[in-house]
């Protein structure tokens, strides 16, 4: 969304009265020039990464009722919307494509949760807690991986479909946590810290 002078504004902030919060918003319809908020004179698609549309598609202020909020109003959004997702399919192409076992693996594992959830969602929690641990030590060996073959932060935010920074912060992460055992229960363990014990002297730590 761009006003007048080609500008992309900053969030609208909307005042409540008290309160330490000031909810804001970036959407396009808040920019309708409103109670002093900035007036929207041009829509394109935007993404999240970084990327704008190269196309513009003006907004027709002398149709438009400038006292109703601009959500209310009947625009065609058919522009922004196509071009976003013609950006989406190329950063879904440029992407690392997975194994098809590994996707396999990762439908089930995630059917299985949705069910789980469902049927006994104790387990479901279990289980997602022992993979919030799984994946710590994966993404720590991943990150060592990276880091040592000196991958380009460019490669590696093409590869996940992401921008540069998003995957620097993604890749940081990981960096400070430790590899899982093939251990069963070791998200269990890990969990279970003894009080007054060093990481080397204790019982649960990782076997080497």
């Amino acid at each position: 969304m761009l006003l007048e002078d080609g500008s992309e504004p900053g969030p609208v902030y909307f005042d409540v009265g008290s309160g330490g919060d000031m909810p804001s918003s970036t959407e396009w319809h808040a920019y309708d020039g409103r109670f002093g908020r900035p007036k929207a004179a041009l829509l394109r698609g935007a993404c999240a990464c970084g990327w704008r549309g190269a196309a513009e598609y003006p907004l027709d202020w002398t149709v438009l009722d400038v006292q109703r909020p601009l959500h209310e109003a009947d625009v065609d959004l058919a522009g922004p919307i196509a071009d976003y997702q013609a950006h989406l399919t190329v950063v879904r192409d440029a992407a690392v494509p997975l194994p098809e076992p590994l996707t396999a693996l990762l439908n089930a594992l995630l059917e299985n949760l949705e069910t789980a959830a469902v049927k006994d969602p104790l387990v479901a929690l279990k289980a997602l807690a022992d993979l919030r641990y799984i994946m710590a030590g994966v993404g720590a060996d991943a990150t060592l991986a990276v880091q040592v073959g000196r991958m380009p932060m460019e490669a590696v935010a093409t590869a996940l479909g992401t921008s540069e920074a998003a995957a620097r912060r993604y890749v940081n992460d990981y960096r400070h946590t430790r590899s899982p055992r093939s251990v069963p229960g070791v998200a269990s363990a890990w969990r279970c810290t003894p009080v007054g014990v060093s990481d080397s002297d204790s019982p649960l730590r990782d076997p080497k």
